[in-house]
């Protein structure tokens, strides 16, 4: 296996083999084995490993094993202390999440502080075919049938042409120790059931089961490269970034280029998956919007809000989306005989009123569904504010990230940067002014 395994590296170009690279070392059978076969190779290396606290007792007794191992090839060890529980519920993450999360942000810093070139992982052919079966019963796409990748950014995988019986028998014939994770055999968890249950079938039912799926797996993998490729020109021509970090996604999807003149619903259906599935969104929620026809709704991801604008889709990352707040506002109030400002042109990030009239404290917010207010020069009745951005062709964005002004009373005395309304404006008659800054 020695052999095979720096051939693999070599031919593959895996990592850069005189450079030291940071191996992820849990202390579990597979781990333990490509630190054998690092260090038996002579290539350099230091040792990372995640304590996450989950197991109280076993994560101290796999850290004290890893260091112990570190010491023992005379490497350098790095641990990191995790409160995953806490990370999880803060996050709103599943447990393997968050603990994921933590160890590729960790493995990330590690190697930019300390110059490693890549992260190398344990995973082999055993966990490719797990990750296949698990992202099938997920329905994540072409994508998820890829397996692991081999090289992904900065994690490398040495160790996936080889099954978890030949490091079994590598790690006895060694004579390697190793720390058993007891959750491994536990089958409440969605792998532990693919390896102990499906795979051990399929195996029953064909032999030669792992030589077809590895082969089917690579075969996906070209097959999704192609597919990448094909539909590059259609995502520079239908999704456009926009200055403000907002996307617009076309969704006139008639035609895709000459490759389909009639696309069916499915395909469409399937091109708006790709389209948005780097932005977070799953297959169902695609599937909603794809068949949503009512602007103004709105789609949600783990990272971004989407709104249905007629022909367009809008998306914004949540750390943009609107959420309602007050805020303290710098307000200057001027005696109106002693004013020199001239109100008609004040910045857009400014305005002047009659102080009066209006009710302290003032506050932004952002627009509601009933919101009503009388423009500046209507002198009866007031006007929806909704009607006010149709007037002025707001997108749906722009209706979410418009900030209005109100006082105590929950007035409007501003919609910030576009129109202030008429009752507070100010008048010969007017003897106190407020300056309001917003920003």
């Amino acid at each position: 296996m020695l052999q095979q395994f720096i051939s693999h590296v070599t031919q593959q170009h895996l990592f850069p083999t005189g450079q030291q690279v940071l191996l992820a070392v849990s202390g579990g059978i597979d781990s333990v084995v490509l630190a054998h076969l690092m260090h038996s190779a002579g290539y350099p290396f230091a040792v990372a490993h995640c304590n996450f606290h989950l197991r109280p007792v076993d994560c101290d007794r796999d850290e004290a094993f890893v260091r112990a191992l570190a010491d023992r090839y005379q490497v350098p060890f790095h641990v990191a202390q995790f409160d995953t529980l806490a990370h999880a519920a803060t996050h709103r993450l599943s447990i393997e999440e968050a603990a994921r999360n933590l160890r590729y942000d960790w493995f990330r810093t590690l190697c930019q502080s300390h110059g490693y070139p890549d992260v190398l992982t344990a995973h082999h052919r055993d966990d490719a075919a797990e990750t296949f079966f698990i992202n099938l019963l997920r329905g994540t796409g072409l994508s998820g049938l890829h397996g692991i990748l081999p090289v992904q950014g900065l994690v490398v995988r040495p160790l996936l042409p080889f099954g978890r019986t030949q490091i079994e028998d590598y790690a006895r014939s060694n004579g390697l120790d190793h720390v058993e994770d007891v959750t491994n055999a536990s089958l409440f968890y969605r792998r532990n059931q693919v390896r102990h249950t499906l795979l051990p079938l399929l195996r029953q039912l064909q032999p030669s089961a792992d030589a077809a799926l590895a082969n089917t797996i690579a075969h996906l993998q070209g097959v999704e490269q192609l597919y990448a490729a094909l539909l590059q020109p259609l995502r520079h021509r239908l999704v456009q970034p926009q200055p403000d970090g907002t996307i617009r996604v076309s969704l006139c999807l008639d035609g895709l280029d000459g490759l389909l003149p009639n696309p069916t619903p499915a395909q469409r259906s399937q091109l708006l998956f790709e389209l948005l599935r780097p932005y977070g969104f799953n297959a169902s929620t695609v599937s909603d919007i794809a068949e949503c026809h009512t602007s103004g709704r709105r789609f949600q991801s783990p990272t971004h809000t989407a709104l249905l604008d007629r022909d367009l889709l809008l998306l914004y990352p949540l750390s943009a989306t609107p959420v309602e707040t007050s805020v303290a506002l710098h307000c200057e109030t001027l005696q109106a005989d002693a004013c020199t400002i001239d109100f008609r042109h004040l910045p857009s990030n400014q305005a002047l009123f009659d102080a009066d009239t209006l009710q302290l404290p003032l506050a932004l917010r952002h627009w509601r569904h009933a919101d009503r207010f009388q423009p500046l020069g209507m002198t009866k009745g007031t006007q929806l504010v909704s009607d006010f951005f149709t007037d002025h062709k707001y997108s749906l964005v722009d209706k979410d990230r418009q900030m209005l002004l109100v006082d105590a009373s929950d007035r409007i005395l501003w919609i910030v940067g576009r129109r202030t309304a008429h009752p507070f404006r100010v008048t010969p008659a007017s003897r106190t002014l407020l300056l309001v800054t917003v920003g």
